[in-house]
């Protein structure tokens, strides 16, 4: 099996469906944030306040290879951090290694769902702005890069479970 990747905003669900997608075809699943943050011992805000965005995106980079290298033979569900398609070559990379599902959600929601989650403050801000004004501003700038990256689109606001059915669907396996 080729590899998956799930790519969006922060919040659109990433991690979520691809822990029950990778349980329903049977495979590994990897969150590329997580296996940044336990190869280095630092979480992302950590990395950012030594390296700055640049030298964060660029180790998101490696290790956005480094996981397709250790899934090749058997395929995984890899979950990418939200800047991930910043880089033109990580969009080109994932075409061609495997599947690319964009998991779009509104801004609204996605902010909705960062203002309930315990773990935003392991994530610097991206522009100082609150969290609606900014994830409207960052997702307004990164869509055409999801839609670019994707070969095909599913609606994050659906409940994991659905989305994993129409990303079946989609994949041939239902």
């Amino acid at each position: 099996m080729a590899a998956i990747f799930l790519v969006g905003a922060r919040a659109a669900g990433k991690t979520t469906v691809g822990l029950e997608l990778a349980r329903l075809l049977d495979c590994a699943f990897v969150d590329t944030d997580r296996h940044l943050r336990e190869r280095l011992g630092r979480s992302v805000a950590e990395v950012v306040s030594a390296e700055g965005w640049p030298g964060f995106r660029a180790r998101e980079s490696a290790v956005l290879r480094e996981v397709a290298a250790l899934h090749a033979q058997g395929g995984a569900v890899i979950a990418t951090g939200g800047g991930m398609v910043l880089d033109p070559e990580n969009r080109r990379f994932m075409r061609a290694q495997g599947t690319v599902f964009y998991l779009a959600a509104p801004a609204e929601a996605l902010a909705r769902r960062l203002a309930r989650d315990p773990l935003a403050e392991q994530r610097p801000s991206l522009t100082g702005l609150g969290i609606a004004e900014e994830m409207q501003l960052v997702l307004d700038e990164r869509r055409p890069l999801y839609e670019d990256a994707a070969h095909h689109i599913l609606d994050a606001t659906a409940e994991p479970a659905i989305v994993c059915v129409e990303a079946l669907r989609l994949l041939g396996r239902n």
